[in-house]
């Protein structure tokens, strides 16, 4: 099981001293917090992208280009990479060279993002978000695996004899998730082309993605990629912790009521009921993970949000530090004893990707 840290990057007041970060203290926190997450045996540091106030990951690659540098052994990833309103060849460029100064620890996240205007920002078109998503990708695809594109679709004006440079590292392109709230269509999608299906469910009950990623391994299986039980699910999720849970309880709570996307709806306690937020000792966090088995099946990749809502840098660190020492080293065993053998343990990396593409290689 891959664990790791996904953060949206918003600038959002700190509701007890009422401080705003700057722009660039925000940027700086996130490449801390990626930083961090491979010093606490995390494995994964994904970012998101957004275009728009208060957010600031606007360019997704050069944060994780500047984070390769720092770091290791870090799997780097996209919480959200716009495949509706960013050209296709742009990502096929941008994320190979990524591969690049990487060493291959590159995947990323596929989504339509959840602010409206950004379509016509980039000269889109809201109504035609399922079909630019389908269509993109279907290009994304085809540059990352042919050397030579011919291409004309509705979108975007067309190839001709087109090779999209640098080619992806070792000839293996990074492995994609489609990420998906609401849509059917992308499900599909996933399952069509035998990726991972990326289930972000920090707003909505538990029974809704049930449906979504049933439907991702239904289809995972009728395309002949494996069974449904193999097919590679991933889930968010968010946490405050404390040592005790009355303590977790008490400091979270003013952040809680006043983010603009928690504040002033449910109580504390009717979102932790109906959604993966757990505000509690690491145990607790623990016990409620484990549950997520028993509502959608073995799966390969648990994300959390830990840097949101106006918490300061230092109080992100230390959750850090707590999930790395008393939450995840449980969750790894815990997990991998239930998991049958048959299911992949982790997402796939490009070392076992590149490996499995030489095999194929050589029995031709």
């Amino acid at each position: 099981m891959q664990f790791g840290i996904f953060s949206v990057g918003d600038v959002t007041p700190d509701p007890t001293t009422g401080r705003v970060p700057s722009e660039a203290e925000r940027i700086q926190a996130m490449v801390a917090i990626a930083e961090k997450a491979e010093e606490a045996g995390l494995d994964v540091f994904a970012t998101g992208e957004h275009h728009n106030p208060p957010f600031v990951p606007s360019s997704p690659t050069t944060m994780l280009g500047y984070v390769a540098a720092r770091t290791e052994r870090l799997i780097l990833s996209t919480a959200t990479t716009l495949i509706t309103t960013n050209d296709p060849v742009k990502i096929a460029e941008d994320f190979a060279m990524l591969q690049h100064l990487a060493g291959g620890r590159v995947d990323l996240m596929m989504g339509r993002g959840n602010t409206a205007p950004v379509y016509p920002w980039f000269g889109k078109d809201i109504r035609d978000g399922i079909d630019l998503a389908i269509e993109n990708y279907h290009l994304l695809h085809r540059l990352w695996r042919e050397e030579s594109v011919d291409w004309e679709g509705r979108f975007r004006t067309p190839l001709q004899s087109f090779t999209s440079t640098p080619r992806p590292l070792d000839g293996v392109p990074p492995f994609v998730w489609h990420g998906s709230i609401r849509s059917p269509e992308i499900a599909e999608q996933a399952a069509y082309y035998g990726d991972g299906f990326f289930a972000n469910h920090i707003f909505w009950p538990k029974e809704h993605f049930q449906r979504l990623i049933g439907l991702y391994r239904q289809r995972f299986e009728h395309y002949g990629h494996g069974s449904a039980d193999q097919a590679i699910v991933g889930l968010g999720g968010q946490v405050f912790m404390r040592k005790n849970s009355q303590d977790a309880v008490r400091e979270f709570r003013p952040y809680f009521d006043n983010a603009p996307v928690y504040g002033h709806g449910p109580s504390l306690e009717e979102f932790t009921a109906e959604t993966p937020l757990t505000v509690g000792s690491p145990q607790e966090v623990i016990d409620k993970t484990l549950t997520f088995r028993d509502s959608f099946g073995d799966y390969q990749r648990q994300l959390f949000l830990m840097d949101h809502a106006g918490l300061p840098l230092k109080t992100v660190l230390e959750q850090i530090d707590l999930l790395g020492e008393e939450v995840v080293p449980v969750l790894r065993k815990e997990f991998e004893a239930l998991r049958p053998a048959h299911v992949p343990a982790t997402a796939p990396t490009h070392a076992e990707r590149t490996r499995a593409a030489q095999i194929t290689e050589e029995a031709r």
